[in-house]
């Protein structure tokens, strides 16, 4: 695995010297008929960061009308047309591509972006925190949060990068036995109290470094949801940077609003983005018949999966 040099950290650390303190800090959300949520993000923004923010909603098609009304209604929130439902990952290049002529003139903090879901309440100060957190860490591409859901327990957010015998077991084993070794080590949740270094960050809130984001490319346009942030945290890490969980930061989530609503076309999408993800680290002619055989599980447990939802109306998450 590629390691930075000592060269590029203290070229970093340079850049947290110097990188001004009062350009706002750029926020992008994808945004897809959010309705209430984004109110309460918006709102919960100023109290995040004492440096002001400048957001951006990358809108994949919303036919409510409220990210419209947000951004008629403040000067630091625009409204931002993708063309159409391109997913999390592309609606977040949308939208940091149209950003970077104002972080090159200096009209937004030029280091730091922050992406993040529109169903997340930032707690007070969290922002700041995440900043410090990746000031401490200058070979740090991204910084996650601590993830409180609505019932108050902590979403495992961050964790190791899954590997194909704890992938497979995870998605074996996952529903009937949560408790399986596979599982744990696919959740990596054992320590979500201890700021550390992790495979990846949950894509619901993450802070990154502008610098690694353009470094690695952003997303992988080819996710259309799900996996494409343990994609890109996977592509920090074999960069050379590291993923820093900071539990000091704290928000809630309330996960799953748009999946909820729209399972059978949510449920398929995850199962081939996990698809996509092995398939990629298993490119060689000869490991096709094993690919073969992720593509056929993998099927198999999306139309389970789309049949329960059907039946529970309920949002299934691996």
């Amino acid at each position: 695995m590629a390691q930075r040099s000592r060269d590029n950290e203290s070229h970093y650390a340079q850049r947290i010297v110097t990188t001004s303190q009062t350009a706002p800090v750029a926020v992008i959300t994808v945004t897809y008929s959010p309705g209430r949520h984004l109110r309460a993000f918006l709102d919960s923004l100023p109290g995040a960061t004492t440096r002001g923010v400048h957001v951006v909603l990358a809108d994949n098609g919303s036919t409510d009308g409220v990210p419209e009304k947000a951004a008629s209604t403040s000067d630091s929130v625009e409204y931002l047309p993708t063309g159409g439902n391109l997913g999390y990952g592309t609606g977040m290049n949308v939208g940091a591509r149209h950003l970077r002529p104002a972080r090159d003139a200096g009209d937004i903090d030029a280091q730091y972006l922050l992406l993040s879901n529109p169903d997340v309440v930032f707690g007070e100060g969290s922002v700041d925190a995440m900043i410090a957190c990746m000031e401490r860490h200058p070979d740090a591409a991204a910084v996650g949060p601590r993830i409180v859901e609505p019932d108050g327990t902590i979403y495992p957010s961050a964790r190791a990068v899954p590997t194909l015998r704890n992938g497979i077991g995870h998605a074996l084993f996952g529903q009937i036995w949560p408790s399986n070794p596979w599982t744990r080590s696919y959740q990596d949740n054992a320590d979500m109290g201890s700021e550390r270094a992790a495979g990846w960050l949950s894509g619901s809130c993450l802070l990154v470094r502008w610098d690694a984001f353009d470094a690695v490319g952003g997303f992988d346009e080819r996710y259309f949801m799900y996996m494409e942030d343990v994609d890109l945290g996977d592509r920090f890490t074999r960069a050379g940077f590291r993923n820093i969980y900071c539990p000091s930061a704290e928000i809630t989530h309330a996960k799953g609003h748009v999946a909820g609503k729209h399972a059978d076309a949510m449920l398929p999408a995850h199962h081939e983005s996990a698809y996509r993800f092995q398939a990629d680290r298993l490119p060689h002619w000869w490991q096709a018949p094993l690919r073969g055989l992720i593509r056929g599980g993998l099927k198999a447990r999306s139309a389970i999966a789309v049949a329960r939802a059907r039946t529970n109306r309920k949002d299934l998450h691996v």
